[in-house]
């Protein structure tokens, strides 16, 4: 053996020795491969853990060791360093001792004990008192008494604890490693939960102790023997063989967290989950639920992950047992089932292409066995779409450019099928021009849309149509009661087709008086072709068969603005006058033409400056108009702000859009089909981050009555949030809102303590006097445990003396990390 040393004696009890004191010396006959035995033994034996000062099995205790100051690494040359008080060499036992702060080094490995002997006959290392080791990744390993063997196969390790990169941890009286993959911890106990900063010795929120843990570090197990789940220390569940994927493991094959579910439609139901880690880049998992009144419900699904995006299919079917259960409705039927398809890949950095997919065997079947949406009971608070959407489509971004290119097909589940429109395709493009022309900003955009419908969709709007169903293609008399009187026109039977291009111009420039002027110009032109099929009662709305419309707009206009600002100590008010000037002639076919995206209409301060107010292509604002208000802005130097807006529209001259009526009514009642609209206003109020303040109204212009009216308030604490909106809207009987509606809806949460949230909502119908919706929660959220539960009822109130239909669910979600996580869903309907 080879060393640099300060100072050699002989001693006569074993032979010669040389002896370094309080100095580093370099020794290449020790094998390196010691080091990673240390490392096979406690990272790769320990499930890659980090083993610190030793802890009683039966609970965690934290009792670190003080750390040592880290000597700096030096290079990973092959070559072994030691630093000790003093190092000793038995030339005749082949034993190399090395005694008092030692310090070894190899290939960035260190290990810090107060004694190691390495044996050269018998090829083993015995490390004690203190054991510190830190790998070239950073990971440390704390222990008592490691003996190894250096061929990595056999060793022990007395009385250990150990804490992984991703903070879980074990403990154990013993852990023995045999064949090079085997580690047995005897008296083992798990757990993902930090230890309690206030009071490291009280056990963890919970832990799975097993009699004796077994890592296979092949497969990347742990299996548990005479396993018991303990929360706060106290036992709660035995299980005498539990086996879970040790935490390095992302994805591995087995079985799942079972799911627990009920509804009326298929009773109690148990799912039983496998997933099946075919290869790295794809899987699938099957998930079997067993109900009480239908049978086997079987779900599978085959997810990949490809170069450049991912893609998945989802399959159900059900043999149902009892059919009769659905009379009368379409699930009455043996065999149902469906397919859920999606996926997304990029072409390139800017442009992406997926799809969505949806095949069901009849519309019932998701709502009635809870799939998809409705595996999720908040969405009855959420108010869940009422149909599924498949389509294909491309997407492209620029850095002034948007493409989206689609084609749709809506799956209904309320079983209006005929009503929903297949859209191919959908295709909007729009850029803006990376340069001044006439020194302003130039864009455009185009937009295409082909949409077929089978059957009319019909909505009543009087309260004949509602209570005697005149709107219906059953009635008695449908092509004279759906009448523009009765109802409106939703969706068109039949082919509908527009292409619409439009170019726009707009130059801001300031004066010396700093008045602020910005001309605008555009012109826009839509190419229409409808083959509108002539079934009951649509020709009162519409022109029936085939027509073609080429309609034109060009459009003029000028804004002002005119900002004062007024500086004080507090702060600063700015206050704006705005006004624009809008030149353009009529709509043309104004109210003539089918409506499909443009039937949404709500007039406020968002849009008072908008140069086309419909909300879609399909209609187009026309006729002269002038937009005039105001805007202040007041800024707090001690923060918070002030920001209110008022102001009104008025139609100069030519046709008022908004005062036609087309087949959805859409502008009328909207307070823009007058010559001077309503006014309409806006205050917003955030004196700081904690508290924000909202109003909009809607005021008539001739009486001053509120026609519609939002408040809402917001405030965000440490620990409690609150927010509560208030709705008054006035009835809008040519849209089918035939009286008033009033209402408030709360919503707020409470962390009752560190890592608990209460939460509720609730809506309360004013005009009815009753509570028709609410959900309360609570949850429990920290690093190593997830509990949430909610329940939410639904009160559907209608008129006359019939009983409220209530409905119900009830979700609880538990949730234990790198462990499990599992759900118990429970819902019902109809219920008076």
């Amino acid at each position: 053996m080879a060393v640099v040393a300060a100072r050699q004696r002989r001693s006569p009890a074993i032979g010669r020795r040389t002896i370094v004191r309080r100095y580093r010396g370099r020794l290449t006959c020790i094998r390196g491969s010691v080091f990673a035995l240390l490392a096979g033994l406690i990272l790769g034996g320990g499930l890659g853990m980090t083993v610190s000062t030793p802890a009683a099995a039966q609970s965690f205790t934290y009792n670190p060791v003080p750390p040592r100051p880290t000597p700096p690494r030096p290079p990973s040359d092959g070559q072994m360093l030691v630093q000790a008080t003093e190092v000793d060499y038995d030339y005749n036992n082949s034993r190399v001792s090395a005694v008092g702060n030692v310090q070894l080094f190899y290939n960035g490995t260190s290990v810090e004990a107060d004694k190691v002997i390495y044996d050269q006959k018998t090829k083993r290392l015995h490390a004690e008192g203190n054991i510190r080791m830190t790998d070239a990744e950073g990971k440390i390993t704390y222990a008592n008494i490691m003996d190894l063997s250096d061929d990595y196969r056999d060793g022990f390790v007395d009385s250990l604890r150990a804490d992984t990169a991703d903070h879980t941890r074990m403990a154990a009286t013993r852990a023995d490693r045999s064949s090079g993959n085997y580690t047995v911890f005897e008296n083992g106990v798990y757990t993902a939960c930090e230890p309690c900063k206030d009071d490291p010795k009280k056990p963890p929120l919970w832990q799975v102790k097993g009699a004796r843990i077994i890592h296979d570090q092949k497969e990347k197990m742990l299996y548990f023997e005479n396993a018991q789940v303990e929360f706060f220390g106290v036992p709660l569940a035995y299980l005498p063989y539990l086996s879970t994927p040790d935490p390095t493991v992302k994805r591995k094959t087995g079985f799942l967290m079972p799911a627990f579910s009920s509804y009326s439609a298929f009773g109690y139901g148990v799912e039983v989950p496998f997933y099946w880690a075919i290869a790295p880049d794809y899987d699938a998992t099957f998930s079997p639920r067993f109900t009480s009144k239908q049978g086997v419900l079987l779900q599978a699904e085959f997810r990949q992950r490809l170069m450049n995006g991912s893609y998945q299919i989802r399959a159900y079917g059900i043999d149902q047992t009892d059919p009769s259960a659905f009379a009368g409705q379409p699930g009455d039927k043996q065999f149902r089932g469906g397919v859920e398809t999606k996926g997304q890949f990029a072409l390139n950095d800017k442009w992406v292409w997926g799809w969505d997919g949806v095949l069901l065997s009849d519309y019932y079947f998701m709502s009635d066995y809870r799939l998809s949406q409705y595996r999720d009971p908040m969405g009855s608070f959420l108010n869940l779409p009422t149909e599924a959407v498949s389509q294909l489509y491309l997407t492209g971004v620029g850095n002034r450019s948007y493409f989206d290119a689609r084609t749709i097909y809506y799956l209904s589940f309320s079983g209006n099928q005929g009503q929903v429109p297949v859209i191919a395709p959908v295709i909007d493009y729009s850029n803006v021009i990376n340069h001044s022309v006439f020194g302003g900003e130039l864009s455009y955009k185009t937009n295409f849309t082909s949409l077929t419908r089978d059957t009319t969709a019909f909505d009543p709007t009087s309260a004949a149509a509602f209570a005697n169903g005149l709107c219906q293609p059953t009635s008695a008399d449908p092509a004279n009661s759906i009448n523009r009187a009765n109802c409106l026109l939703r969706g068109m039977p039949g082919t509908y087709t527009r292409a619409t291009a439009e170019v726009d111009w707009r130059k801001s420039f300031t004066d010396s008086w700093g008045q602020i002027w910005t001309p605008f110009a555009s012109l826009r032109a839509d190419a229409i072709d409808t083959s509108v099929v002539n079934q009951p009662g649509v020709s009162n709305f519409l022109p029936t068969g085939e027509s073609q419309t080429l309609r034109m707009m060009p459009t003029v206009g000028l804004e002002y603005r005119y900002p004062f600002i007024n500086v004080q100590p507090w702060g600063s008010t700015t206050i704006e006058p705005i006004a624009q000037v809008i030149i353009r002639p009529n709509e043309p076919d104004a109210g003539k033409l089918p409506n499909e995206d443009a039937q949404s209409m709500v007039f406020d301060t968002s849009n008072l400056f908008s140069v086309d107010k419909f909300s879609g292509y399909d209609r187009v604002e026309g006729g002269g108009r002038a937009n005039v208000g105001a805007q202040v802005t007041t800024q707090f130097n001690q923060g918070g702000s002030v920001v209110a807006v008022f102001g009104q529209s008025y139609q100069l001259f030519g046709l008022n859009s908004f005062a036609v009526a087309d087949a959805t009514n859409t502008g009328i009642d909207s307070g823009l089909d007058k010559s001077a609209s309503d006014y309409v206003a806006s205050l917003a109020y955030s004196p700081n981050r904690t508290y924000t303040f909202t109003t909009r109204a809607r005021f008539d212009e001739a009486t001053g009555n509120v026609n519609r009216f939002e408040a809402e308030g917001r405030a965000n604490f440490d620990r409690w949030s609150v927010s509560l909106l208030y709705g008054d809207y006035a009835a809008e009987p040519d849209i089918g809102y035939l009286t008033r509606r009033e209402g408030v809806l709360a919503s707020g949460s409470v962390k009752v303590a560190n890592n608990w949230v209460v939460t509720g909502a609730a809506r309360w119908d004013l005009v009815a006097n009753q509570i028709n919706q609410y959900v309360i929660g609570a949850g429990y959220v920290d690093d190593c445990f997830v509990l949430g539960a909610n329940y939410i009822t639904s009160y559907t109130y209608v008129a006359g003396n019939t009983p409220p239909t209530l409905s119900h669910a009830f979700m609880l979600q538990l949730g234990l990390r790198t462990i499990a996580q599992t759900s118990t869903t429970a819902g019902g309907g109809g219920l008076q």
